[in-house]
């Protein structure tokens, strides 16, 4: 864990600089940005371990900032902000952060938590991989796989297909609407649930064809679901 890359994205330069003299000194390397443009930058280029990351920011908006990193891959994101509202709160866990603190805050605290998430996060084997049943997606290398009779086939998918099945295959069972779908994995431009509704079909069609039936199904009136019932 010590010399992990931690990336910080926070627009105050004092708290950017108290947090950066607090992770040094604990042995972590820092980098910094002042807006989300930049930190998604660094993220891309860097391949940081952790980001902690602010919700206010100039330009892209910390939510923003970590929907990109999640449509990317598994990087851990502690939020931090001055908003205690749990509304803030439930959207920022709720698009893929790790933990979340509120401003004012102990920096002491905030290299503590994101200890923990490094602990967590380091430690699985293969955390990379996400496996529903039979289906392997590996989002670092942009891989889905469904093992048919012990020989994986690959799945010719579209980013956004892809994007889809990476986000559902990290809660199988969990019924998502098609707004979590629009503010976790399709490009600004493109919410709409009529979008959603055309790329899960071809996503379900190009599933059932590799041989996982209807391992993606439709919750009535909602959004849909991951089944880990039907990938076996």
């Amino acid at each position: 864990m010590t010399g992990s890359l931690i990336l910080i994205v926070e627009d105050e330069p004092e708290i950017a600089e108290i947090l950066e003299g607090y992770f040094a000194r604990e042995g972590f390397r820092v980098i910094c940005a002042r807006d989300g443009t930049t930190g998604l930058a660094h993220h891309q280029t860097l391949r940081p371990d952790l980001v902690v990351l602010d919700i206010k920011l100039p330009g892209k908006d910390g939510f923003e900032v970590l929907a990109a990193i999640r449509r990317s891959g598994e990087t851990p994101v502690i939020m931090v902000t001055a908003l205690a509202e749990d509304l803030d709160k439930l959207q920022a866990l709720r698009i893929g952060a790790d933990d979340y603190v509120v401003k004012p805050f102990n920096p002491r605290e905030v290299v503590a938590r994101a200890r923990a998430v490094l602990r967590r996060t380091m430690g699985q084997t293969g955390k990379s991989l996400l496996r529903v049943g039979l289906l392997t997606v590996d989002p670092e290398a942009h891989r889905a796989t469904l093992d048919s009779d012990g020989a994986p086939v690959s799945l010719d998918l579209t980013p956004t297909e892809f994007r889809i099945l990476s986000h559902m295959a990290r809660a199988p069972g969990r019924a998502f609407s098609r707004a979590d779908l629009v503010d976790a994995c399709l490009p600004e431009g493109a919410a709409l649930d009529r979008t959603v509704d055309s790329h899960v079909s071809n996503l379900r069609r190009k599933l059932a064809a590799a041989g996982a039936g209807d391992m993606l199904t439709g919750v009535r009136g909602f959004g849909y679901r991951l089944d880990v019932s039907h990938g076996r």
